[in-house]
């Protein structure tokens, strides 16, 4: 089975826009591709402009499966007016608002892969009390506030089936990276100690976790 994308997958990930480097990518496919072989859709929690679902999707027409990914499109924090990571390019011109949605789509048409997608339009907790099905792959990448990361966590990982994957983005222990990767690194020690998931890889700021129990 193969752990890396096709070069031309690779390259529709990285000229995509976002914010996850290629070798923490090239840890989320390898993931999506073992966890497809369940059967089951993979998620992600955390659009943004498509760059990650890319990888996703191709996992997922491989398995002959659905990609799944939840996202308001509004923007997160850190993304917003004024913050570190926001893009002019995504304000919607009209309603002065971020609005990822039609760069999400752009994304998804120019990588061949729409039709392996199904967007999720709307608030990850909301979303997550409407879902009652299993799923082989979680991917959290939301918010980074305690708040929005604990309620992804709540409402997708009971949904990983059992040998399914947890994989979480942005966890990094230093203290000093509070606003940027604290909450994820906080959800990830969780998982660990719920006894429910146990940990397969580390790449950079990436875990991949499977569950081996009950719970979360």
């Amino acid at each position: 089975m193969p752990t890396a994308p096709a070069p031309d997958v690779l390259a529709a990930f990285e000229a995509a826009k976002g914010f996850m480097p290629v070798d923490e990518g090239l840890a989320l496919y390898a993931a999506a591709r073992e966890a497809g072989r369940l059967g089951l859709p993979l998620l992600e929690v955390g659009t943004y402009c498509g760059r990650s679902t890319i990888l996703l999707a191709d996992a997922a027409r491989a398995a002959g499966v659905t990609a799944l990914t939840v996202d308001h499109h509004r923007g997160s924090e850190e993304q917003q007016p004024g913050w570190e990571y926001h893009d002019p390019e995504t304000v919607d011109p009209e309603l002065g608002v971020m609005d990822t949605l039609p760069a999400f789509r752009r994304t998804l048409h120019r990588a061949g892969l729409e039709d392996h997608v199904v967007a999720l339009v709307g608030r990850s907790p909301q979303i997550a009390s409407l879902w009652a099905s299993p799923l082989a792959l979680v991917f959290i990448d939301g918010g980074h506030t305690d708040e929005h990361a604990t309620a992804d966590y709540e409402g997708w990982a009971p949904h990983v089936t059992d040998g399914g994957l947890l994989v979480i983005h942005d966890v990094f222990p230093d203290p000093a990276d509070e606003f940027t990767g604290q909450a994820p690194y906080r959800i990830y020690l969780r998982a660990l100690a719920s006894g429910a998931f146990t940990e397969v890889s580390a790449t950079n700021s990436l875990r991949v976790l499977r569950r081996t129990g009950a719970g979360i």
